[in-house]
């Protein structure tokens, strides 16, 4: 962290909680802290827990600031946690089938923590473990975070030793960017990295985000069957609930959605983003429907994004006593397809040794 200012450390991990986590060794302990970047009246504060956004703070249409992503108050609710609010989640995040694939003529499994498959990395996935702070400016121009992540060959069933690194950085005025890349050192593995924010314009504790209007650029999308597997299928979105090239507002639309669950409902879809895959370009337009005024603006390069309206939340209390219900934000992951690994007719998200696995986000917001 050379030429940083001193973290802020807002929460500190429990000892019983880092010696749970695996964070002791004969060197010393890891320290968990939250990390602040900020640029005038705009801030994100990181974990290096889970590599997790914890918040974001920018005003509205009248100068009010307010928090627009879910989460907890303390690093412990974040370890305890089954939400993903705000973290960075692999190996291969997103669901794989049987908690099983084939690569180069092996069987790989993987733990099982969905039902019969696997979900987001497994038990003690990305998000689960402590990240290395390996640059840390916290104001001045381009305020950034690196961390780091060594994910060694067999953990939750996933072959090779990675290398991984992701930098928040704010990137321009009220534009967060987000940068993963990962290096495959010893042997072939899927690779698919995510950042699972769980964003409310109108800030995280005012209630559901029905009157938010959504745009994705995208003309396709990913079926799926009742335990949420892509059945292989690539479809059109025209004339389907599915189609929301144009702004549309969620409220007229949710229930239309099935969640997967009896009496569940809403979106938890991949979506084949219109474009060049691993070219920047525009994946989504959010907007308050509110008094905030607020929007934002997604810029991504990975073929999908999986856009989900938090459908399972219910009753969760987060920051500042709010509690977050059902449809309280909307998650926009961009994204290899889900069990791109079982389906062979999917952009390969197969990343062999000496190659480098990279996915670039940009949040835009305005107001």
């Amino acid at each position: 962290m050379a030429g940083a200012p001193p973290p802020l450390l807002l929460a500190l991990l429990g000892l019983a909680a880092l010696a749970a986590a695996g964070a002791t060794n004969a060197a010393g302990r890891k320290t968990v802290g939250v990390y602040e970047l900020r640029k005038g009246d705009f801030s994100v504060r990181v974990t290096n827990w889970g590599a997790t956004l914890t918040s974001v703070v920018l005003p509205d249409s009248k100068g009010n600031l307010a928090d627009v992503v879910l989460g907890y108050d303390t690093i412990a609710e974040y370890v305890n946690g089954s939400a993903y609010f705000g973290a960075l989640v692999g190996r291969v995040a997103n669901r794989v089938a049987n908690a099983r694939f084939v690569l180069d003529g092996k069987v790989y499994h993987l733990y099982r923590n969905d039902g019969k498959n696997a979900l987001h990395g497994g038990k003690r996935g990305f998000s689960k473990v402590i990240w290395t702070v390996k640059e840390y400016v916290g104001s001045g121009d381009s305020p950034y975070i690196t961390l780091y992540y060594h994910s060694f060959d067999g953990e939750e069933g996933f072959p090779g030793d990675l290398d991984v690194y992701v930098t928040y950085r704010l990137s321009g005025p009220y534009e967060l960017s987000l940068r993963m890349n990962a290096t495959a050192l010893s042997r072939a593995t899927p690779v698919n990295l995510v950042n699972h924010a769980y964003w409310n314009l109108g800030g995280h504790g005012s209630g559901d985000v029905l009157r938010h209007t959504v745009q994705l650029l995208a003309s396709r999308y990913t079926p799926v069957d009742a335990g949420l597997i892509p059945t292989g299928a690539v479809a059109p979105v025209a004339g389907t609930p599915y189609d929301l090239r144009a702004p549309t507002r969620l409220g007229a639309r949710l229930r239309l959605v099935s969640g997967g669950k009896a009496g569940v409902y809403g979106y938890d879809t991949n979506f084949a983003v219109d474009g060049e895959a691993r070219a920047l370009r525009k994946v989504a337009a959010v907007r308050d429907g509110g008094a905030s005024g607020r929007a934002l603006e997604l810029w991504a390069d990975q073929p999908g994004v999986q856009f989900y309206t938090g459908n399972f939340l219910a009753g969760v209390k987060g920051k500042g006593g709010a509690v977050y219900g059902q449809h309280a934000a909307l998650c926009l992951e961009t994204q290899g397809f889900p069990d791109a690994v079982n389906h062979p007719n999917f952009p390969s998200q197969i990343v062999r040794p000496g190659q480098v696995y990279r996915h670039n986000m940009v949040f835009k917001f305005s107001f």
